[in-house]
């Protein structure tokens, strides 16, 4: 442990709070970067085991869940059907021309389909374009919750997120 100011070695109570502070504040950015991300690349698990990545339009659930409204018609919402094992991909914008210092998320966990229409609307919300096929009878929505993740700030940035990191409650007072 690193010296205070009066050469002392500071508490272990005082460490764990640092760290706490730490991770809310890393909860906070990854809430952020997953909010204001119009798209992702999900990643999905095909019968053979190769994995399959597509371009979505998530929006956040109140409760940090992820939400996408996907079609039937598309081979990765067949693959979550058989499977619900994923991963998703935020990009924020990138600070310069070396595409490594762009902040991301990817996050890992489980799909499930949801009839629940204030999740709809919530996705609808984020999404307003979408309206015109929102009752297609192809579509529907899938909830992602999150199981874990790795969130990298820039080159050399990495940070590991629990489940817990990305629900909300997690992050540091405003």
């Amino acid at each position: 442990m690193a010296e205070t100011e009066g050469g002392e070695q500071p508490s272990e109570d005082a460490a764990l709070a640092e760290a706490g502070a730490r991770r809310a504040r890393l909860a906070a950015e990854a809430g952020r970067l997953m909010r204001e991300a119009s798209s992702a690349t999900l990643a999905t698990l095909g019968k053979d085991g190769h994995p399959h990545a597509a371009l979505v339009t998530p929006a956040v659930a109140p409760d940090g869940a992820v939400l996408l409204w996907l079609s039937t018609l598309s081979e990765h919402t067949r693959q979550l059907a058989r499977d619900g094992r994923c991963s998703l991909l935020f990009l924020g914008a990138a600070e310069d021309s070396n595409p490594q210092t762009t902040p991301r998320i990817s996050l890992a966990g489980l799909a499930a389909r949801s009839d629940d229409p204030a999740l709809k609307e919530a996705w609808l919300a984020r999404h307003p374009y979408a309206a015109p096929y929102a009752d297609f009878a192809d579509f529907s929505l899938w909830r992602i919750e999150p199981r874990s993740a790795l969130m990298v700030l820039g080159f050399g940035q990495a940070h590991r997120l629990r489940a817990a990191d990305l629900m909300p409650g997690a992050e540091a007072p405003a």
